[in-house]
């Protein structure tokens, strides 16, 4: 049965910008439909490096935020502590679910065509994060073949739900349960936002919407992996 996910737009918590000092809405995504047996897209649904259409903005927080204390499994199978794991290494992290067949392979794409362009010991030192949305269905297996089609070095965690919410709500990235719908689908909601950490304080310095492409993370990666944001 082919299984349709879709939901409804929605607003996340504000977030105060550094230069305007003024608060903003992240966007949520909607996610439409996707076999529930269907491959992993591959790095080549990335958006175009010279979009010109692109709304994807980076964000700069006045108040940096701290990682939220979250335990999951990874995509290996082995305990994940994401405060200890990730400590003073350059992170981005994304809350999204396998089965999108959207916004999420577009989002992984990118940061991963982004990635390569860099130099072998910084590419060493990045840590993309994927938190699944979905862990009923996103096992760790699922989450390594899939995050493969991207980069083998991305981590995809999966665990308890209520956990990855609330860490996600830390964040100001909205994220509901997903819901079962009549047909035996599923509705889920997202948040579509990458947060950046820097490792010089292990704290949340960017956020960056959905539609940023492969040349505006390109940009700003080398600055994210120094520590200068």
């Amino acid at each position: 049965m082919r299984a349709l996910l879709h939901a409804s737009p929605r607003t996340a918590a504000p977030v105060r910008l550094a230069a305007a000092v003024a608060v903003v809405s992240l966007a949520v995504s909607a996610c439409g439909g996707s076999p529930a047996g269907s491959r992993p897209a591959a790095a080549t649904t990335a958006s175009p490096p010279s979009s010109s259409s692109s709304s994807g903005t980076a964000v700069k927080l006045d108040r940096p935020l701290a990682k939220p204390a979250l335990a999951l499994t990874d995509d290996r199978g082995r305990p994940f502590d994401l405060v200890k794991a990730t400590a003073g290494k350059p992170v981005l992290l994304y809350f999204g679910y396998t089965h999108c067949p959207d916004v999420c392979p577009t989002t992984m794409a990118d940061i991963a065509n982004a990635v390569k362009g860099l130099p072998a010991a910084d590419q060493r030192k990045l840590q993309v994060v994927f938190v699944t949305s979905d862990p009923a269905r996103d096992t760790p297996k699922r989450l390594h073949s899939w995050l493969a089609a991207f980069d083998a070095r991305f981590i995809g965690l999966s665990g308890d739900f209520t956990a990855i919410q609330r860490a996600a709500r830390s964040l100001g990235v909205a994220l509901e349960k997903p819901v079962p719908t009549a047909d035996g689908n599923y509705e889920v909601t997202h948040g579509a936002q990458v947060i950046a950490f820097s490792p010089a304080d292990d704290r949340a310095h960017l956020v960056y919407t959905s539609g940023t492409t492969t040349r505006q993370y390109a940009a700003d990666l080398p600055k994210i992996i120094g520590g200068t944001v």
